[in-house]
């Protein structure tokens, strides 16, 4: 009999205790809508995916109805320069013409997607890859941006392309999945009453589908620890007030602020809580849903 060191029987304690903390947790959340965003360098990285897509199995396994909406600016990135097309940003969203466009859904709906529902599968799920555009889930409308002229009083109108804004989440296309097994995988792809594809911020899009849904939690994964003070000690948790008052006084930069305000917005329409977190920690979505201490921030509405 191979003797087992103490090391490893702490370790078993410590795993039969997150367990136990669990339990009132999965109660609580039966039965409930979770949207999570998945993006940033979690997406690149196999073992965190893999962790990742096991997670989702588990939150569905305990009676819980996840919602994945994925980016993928990196691998959009990197077709493009493949193709030796240029891309530029205008805060943060990506300048869309009608050749990108056409790239950007082929990235987006194709291989990420698929690449999601996979790992989801692999890992004992069963998992169904869609687009905005399939069932009319997401309808859109051209994002405009206005650039104020340094030495006048006059904006200037800027052209994004085909970059969209959600208009309406039709909820019913996801009600289908949530009485089944079946966990659904959103590419941000949007489809305009013109007829035209639109190319929509992730965050943005997870957002639209959890205020529709009526979602319990927002969940955004980052490559950032969550929302951090003056000293850049990681912020817990947080009332809207208080996220609000962090955006006024500029203490929230970068591009923490769209994220922070996408969850300010979703808490406005009924989700219950927002939360941060950082992708690259494995099982973090488990520690932050599952645990008093949780591993990110939150923020909830008082």
């Amino acid at each position: 009999m191979t003797p087992r060191k103490i090391s490893d029987t702490k370790h078993l304690l410590r795993t039969a205790e997150t367990l136990s903390e669990a339990v009132p947790f999965i109660k609580r959340f039966a039965g409930s809508n979770f949207v999570i965003k998945y993006g940033g360098a979690a997406m690149g990285d196999a073992t965190l995916a893999a962790k990742f897509a096991r997670d989702v199995v588990l939150l569905k396994q305990v009676g819980i109805n996840p919602v994945v909406v994925h980016g993928g600016g990196p691998q959009i990135g990197q077709m493009l320069e493949r193709l030796k097309i240029k891309s530029s940003f205008v805060d943060g969203l990506r300048i869309t013409d009608r050749e990108t466009v056409d790239i950007v859904e082929m990235v987006l709906s194709g291989s990420i997607n698929k690449q999601i529902v996979s790992a989801i599968n692999d890992a004992g799920g069963r998992a169904v890859g869609i687009s905005g555009k399939d069932g009319g889930l997401i309808q859109a409308h051209k994002v405009e941006r206005r650039q104020s002229l340094s030495d006048s009083n006059i904006e200037k109108v800027l052209d994004l392309g085909f970059v969209g804004q959600p208009d309406a989440i039709d909820a019913e296309v996801l009600d289908v999945f949530n009485e089944s097994k079946i966990i659904p995988v959103v590419a941000p792809i949007g489809r305009g009453a013109d007829g035209e594809t639109y190319n929509i911020n992730a965050d943005t899009a997870a957002g639209a589908i959890a205020s529709a849904i009526g979602a319990r939690k927002l969940v955004m994964l980052t490559d950032v620890a969550g929302v951090l003070d003056a000293d850049g000690n990681l912020v817990s948790e947080m009332t809207l007030s208080e996220a609000r008052e962090r955006l006024a006084d500029g203490s929230v930069t970068g591009g923490m602020i769209p994220k922070l305000e996408t969850c300010l917005e979703a808490i406005e329409h009924s989700v219950e809580a927002a939360h941060i977190l950082d992708g690259r920690i494995p099982h973090v979505l488990l520690l932050e849903i599952f645990t008093v201490r949780g591993a990110g921030t939150k923020i909830v509405s008082a």
